[in-house]
């Protein structure tokens, strides 16, 4: 069995395997080259796609992109998908099960892009990803794992001969991603502590985590998921207030600046974050809540204001 890597030792990936690191607008992208062809896991958000259209070319080097994967279909994870699929028409894609007709009807609002208003641009998916199986990636082939919690329908990749994870947000070196079917009613927390335990069984050496560097303090990183989830679950309303100031950060690093009566606007008028709002605070007009919130974001340094408006720290 290989020894686990140092967690300050340099990571070595594969020759195969490319790592584009995007900011926390896009999720990053993993860009195989090798003897199944070219594959790309994730594609980042909408406003970033030109952008990730010129870096995967540049990559390929002329080569076409023979294959596109999500882990999961959040709108940082595949808003790149149409601009990838303009692109390269012959382009494969392949979704993790359980939104494909939502896909091929294409309807946002199932989607949930719309609710969060947050945008993807309509693209087609050829196949699904199925737990269980093996997706051939570069010169290796990865086994796909479902990951519930952050997603219900998310999925994780693992290549058990460098013990490489895929993990979306579903692990990050601090954390993981918002636990949405919580805030829709669903008991998901469980999930969350379920996937946990499968990224612990695979044991990975490295993880390739869906927004941050690449790292290999597995272990401590996973202790450390376990302790904010532990502490989610004895706080619920602590979650719903984490996940209403992401939907807003989030918002930010789209328009960058924005005058903060407009932002109000946005709150007001953006169906999940008053979903989150009715149940969780329903004592509190939504945009009070929302001036809270913000409040929150700009003491904790998250958001700054500059005279009427409101930005990303």
């Amino acid at each position: 069995m290989k020894q686990a890597t140092p967690p300050n030792a340099p990571i070595t990936l594969p020759s195969d395997l490319t790592v584009l690191e995007r900011g926390w607008l896009s999720a990053n992208n993993m860009l195989f080259q090798g003897q199944h062809g070219t594959a790309l896991v994730d594609s980042g958000y909408s406003s970033h796609a030109d952008q990730t259209v010129d870096l995967v070319a540049a990559s390929l080097n002329g080569k076409p992109l023979d294959l596109l994967i999500n882990t999961h279909l959040h709108s940082d994870h595949c808003g790149g998908n149409a601009a990838l699929q303009q692109h390269w028409p012959e382009l494969i894609t392949r979704i993790p099960p359980g939104q494909l007709g939502e896909v091929r009807d294409w309807n946002p609002v199932a989607l949930g892009y719309q609710p969060t208003g947050q945008h993807c641009p309509p693209f087609k998916a050829d196949g699904t990803l199925i737990p269980g199986t093996d997706v051939a990636l570069g010169d290796r082939l990865w086994q796909v794992h479902a990951a519930p919690g952050h997603d219900t329908h998310a999925v994780i990749l693992f290549e058990p001969e460098n013990r490489l994870l895929i993990s979306g947000d579903a692990l990050w070196e601090n954390g993981f991603g918002v636990v949405f079917p919580e805030l829709d009613g669903e008991e998901a927390f469980g999930e969350v502590r379920a996937t946990l335990d499968v990224i612990e069984s695979l044991a990975p050496l490295i993880v390739l985590p869906g927004h941050g560097a690449v790292f290999a303090d597995v272990p401590e990183a996973i202790a450390r998921a376990r302790k904010r989830l532990a502490g989610f679950e004895a706080d619920p309303v602590k979650h719903a207030r984490h996940a209403a100031k992401v939907l807003i950060i989030y918002k930010l690093l789209e328009w960058q600046k924005k005058p903060l009566a407009e932002v109000m606007d946005w709150l007001g008028d953006t169906p999940y974050f008053c979903l989150i709002q009715r149940r969780f605070a329903p004592d509190t007009h939504v945009l009070q809540w929302g001036e809270a919130v913000i409040q929150e974001l700009v003491k904790n340094g998250a958001a700054k204001l500059d005279g009427p408006f409101l930005m990303p720290a």
